[in-house]
């Protein structure tokens, strides 16, 4: 089916020994799949950075996605919060391998991403609506909690923020963190996806939209908005920054339902992690985004 894994997945799992191990298997890795649970190609691989994604179709005629990525925390929590959420609001998991990190989902239109549509404000809308739903869900036990993540996160930024090279990013992500650490007490005990983007969000044949690919979370909604503002960045850029982001912040807490206040310090808290991630890759400055969301959410922080 495959010869050779993806160039983005070299990238994403090529740096360490057991990365580059499971590359060099997922040849015969999707071969095995295939086999166990009776299933044909049905059309060319797709990938992310993070998985391999293959069209099937099933002994019984459905059609179904095999979704490939390896085995550890990661695609043990996407399980566990896909059959929480059981297709509400998001792809349904069908079948699922433990052993080889393999799931088995409903097939949506992969040609149809949500930031397909023109209108800003109809794809905040979609997110917003889907959020609210996946947020809804109270986190089962196993996931990891926001919680940790945060105190993880707030404890590492004093190391971190000197090896940024600018005077005002290091202030900036100061800052983030301290607005962290106030919202860090009631760090919610929701069922978060982590990652809903407009590229996240593909048309369906049950629904007009569904979520793909969570990266399940156990905290408060407020940090699952940061993506979806980050979303079609191009556009935002190319009017006025601060105005679509506030319309932005406003029409998502206002459809998802969570109160602004901690919306701010959570949102605050994406920039943060993303700061100490572009650190820990060796970077000295921060994403233009990034710097642009916390900008403007600082500015009216209530």
């Amino acid at each position: 089916m495959i010869d050779d894994a993806p160039a983005a997945l070299v990238a994403s799992y090529g740096r360490d020994e057991p990365g580059r191990a499971w590359l060099a298997r997922l040849p015969r890795l999707l071969d095995e799949v295939l086999e166990r649970w009776g299933l044909r190609p049905d059309g060319p691989a797709g990938n992310g950075m993070a998985a391999l994604v293959v069209p099937v179709v099933r002994a019984d005629g459905g059609r179904a996605v095999v979704r490939l990525q390896p085995a550890g925390k990661e695609s043990s929590a996407a399980v566990l919060g896909l059959r929480t959420w059981d297709g509400d609001g998001i792809v349904r998991l069908l079948d699922d391998d433990p052993g080889s990190g393999a799931m088995l989902l409903e097939r949506l239109d992969g040609a149809r991403p949500l930031g397909s549509l023109g209108d800003d404000d109809a794809v905040m809308t979609v997110l917003g609506e889907l959020l609210a739903r996946l947020v809804a869900m109270p986190a089962p036990a196993g996931l990891p909690r926001l919680a940790d993540v945060a105190a993880a996160m707030v404890a590492a930024a004093p190391a971190a923020v000197p090896r940024l090279s600018d005077a005002a990013e290091r202030g900036m992500v100061g800052r983030c963190a301290d607005a962290v650490a106030e919202v860090l007490p009631d760090a919610g005990d929701r069922l978060l996806h982590w990652d809903l983007h407009d590229e996240n969000v593909l048309a369906g044949d049950r629904e007009p939209w569904l979520a793909i690919d969570p990266v399940p979370l156990a905290g408060d909604p407020g940090f699952d908005l940061w993506p979806a503002l980050n979303s079609r960045w191009s556009a935002v850029v190319a009017g006025d920054v601060e105005r679509v982001v506030l319309r932005r912040f406003d029409l998502l807490t206002e459809v998802v339902g969570v109160d602004r206040g901690a919306a701010v310090g959570w949102t605050l808290g994406r920039v943060l992690q993303n700061a100490l991630w572009e650190v820990e890759d060796g970077k000295t400055a921060l994403d233009p985004a990034d710097v642009a969301l916390a900008t403007v959410l600082l500015r009216h922080r209530a």
